[in-house]
Order: structure tokens, then C-alpha cells, then sequence
């Protein structure tokens, strides 16, 4: 069997690859002819290049199911997964171009510095439990725990915070906004009804205008589109927050209140 009836019953064929090469001081994109199996994901590529022909390349990876959010890259300028990104999808003459996510620092190759996240991560308070219930006391309907038991599919894949332009176009803005990801834990948390929050002088709606760049937010729903768990961000996190922040700082009903309030504390 000739070389050419072994690669078509096999499924095997050549693709062209153009990966990012380069560090922190620079670098550029190299071309690569790499060999792609049939059912082969991009991460697949990239480790057989690894194997082959580039073994310096640096890349993050670890589940390859899709549910650590370790391999996030921008392909054919699209923020992905490359352990969830079919090469099927491309044409066999295609050129696939692999690089790092845009708004983070590089570190080498592929690998970027994400740590602005687990800085933004710090900074929104945790979830307070009631004073007065002991654990194994708490109780939610069904209703409650579906609100917010979407957002909890999150792999921190950390694509959504690359894809928002407020933090990929405008660096000055990382320090006074915590973007999709972030935000959408901030509207979780205001929607747990067993967080006592405002008991503990931590007004969620607040601070996520004040001191996490709500406001920033001009619900493009590109976060919403890379999210490769489909989470709605936009929809069902970032819009209800935005409406509840702005209900109360701007309703009037809601300013008496908190002023009537004020005065009998």
C-alpha cells in the first residue's frame, strides 16, 4: 500500500500551523507543517508538535476535558479551549494560528500571566452565612439554588476576561475593574438568599459599582459568546446586577428608604 492510500485510509493529513514563539521581550509567529489524525483536537497538535518539532514550546494544559480552563489561547484570533476545539472544524488547507490570550502578559509561547484574576478574586468578599445558623443548618428552595447554580459551571478558564474589551483595549482599566468572570460572582453571591452580606456592612450591589467597575459593563455579551460552559454572563448575571445597582442608587423609592432608614439607626 502506497504512502498516499495509507494516509487517506487512515484519515492523517498535513496541516498548516502558525504559532506564537517568544517571551515577554518579544517574539513572532512560526510556521509549522504538523500531522493531524482524524477526531484530533488543536491541544493534540500542539503536543504532537511538541513531540516533533518544537519540544522547547511552552503551553499550559492539564484535564483535557474541557473542565480545568489550564489550554485558553486565541485561534484564528478567537479565544478557545484548545482541548474543545475539533480540528474538523477547519478546512484541511486552512492556516491555524495559535496564540496567547491578547489582554494577559506573555510569559513564554502560549503561556500568559493570569494572575491578575486571582488578585480580582481576592478582592470580592466571600460569602457570609447567617450569624445565627450552624452548619448543616442552612436551607434554600430549589427556585433559589437554580438562580445561581448556573454560574457555579465557571472552570475559570479566564476567556471571558480576555475577550472584554474594557480590560483588552484599555490596560488602565485593570485596576478599577474586575471584569465578567469576577462581576458574575459578585451577582451570585447578592443572589444567595442565605448571604448576610448587609449584615456584615458589605452592600454586594455597591461595591460591584464602587469598587469592581460595574459600570464599565457596556453588555456587549462577548464574554457571554467565548464562555465555553455557555454560561449566559451577560443575560443572567451581569444585566440582573446592573439593574439591582442602579434600582438602588438611582429609584427614588429605594433612596427614601435607605434615608428613612438611616435616620432611625
Amino acid at each position: 500500500m502506497s504512502e498516499l492510500q495509507t494516509e487517506q485510509r487512515s484519515g492523517a493529513y498535513q496541516a498548516h500551523f502558525r504559532v506564537w514563539r517568544g517571551d515577554a521581550d518579544g517574539g513572532a509567529l512560526r510556521d509549522f507543517e504538523v500531522e493531524v489524525h482524524e477526531g484530533e483536537v488543536v491541544l493534540d497538535i500542539i503536543h504532537r508538535l511538541q513531540a516533533t518539532q518544537a519540544p522547547d514550546l511552552a503551553v499550559r494544559w492539564n484535564c483535557k476535558a474541557g473542565k480545568c480552563g489550564s489550554c485558553s489561547a486565541e485561534i484564528n484570533g478567537r479565544p478557545r479551549l484548545m482541548c474543545m476545539t475539533r480540528m474538523s472544524v477547519f478546512e484541511r488547507a486552512e492556516t491555524i494560528t495559535v496564540t496567547p490570550m491578547r489582554t494577559f502578559p506573555v510569559l513564554r509561547d502560549l503561556v500568559t500571566d493570569v494572575s491578575f484574576n486571582y488578585t480580582k478574586a481576592r478582592e470580592v468578599p466571600a460569602f457570609m452565612p447567617p450569624a445565627e445558623l450552624g452548619p448543616g443548618e442552612y436551607r434554600m428552595k430549589q427556585e433559589d439554588v437554580n438562580r445561581s447554580q448556573e454560574f457555579r459551571k465557571c472552570i475559570e478558564c479566564f476567556l471571558c476576561q480576555n475577550t472584554c474589551h474594557v480590560v483588552r483595549d484599555h490596560e488602565e482599566n485593570k485596576g478599577a475593574f474586575a471584569g465578567p468572570r469576577f462581576l458574575m460572582r459578585i451577582a451570585e453571591l447578592d443572589m444567595h438568599p442565605l448571604d448576610a452580606a448587609p449584615a456584615g456592612g458589605v452592600d454586594r450591589k455597591r461595591t460591584a459599582q464602587d469598587e469592581h467597575g460595574l459600570g464599565y459593563c457596556n453588555i456587549t455579551k462577548c464574554c457571554t459568546e467565548v464562555c465555553p460552559e455557555n454560561i449566559k454572563i451577560t443575560d443572567n448575571a451581569l444585566i440582573p446586577l446592573k439593574e439591582r445597582a442602579a434600582d438602588r442608587k438611582y429609584d427614588p423609592l429605594v433612596w427614601l428608604g435607605n434615608k428613612i432608614r438611616r435616620r432611625t439607626e
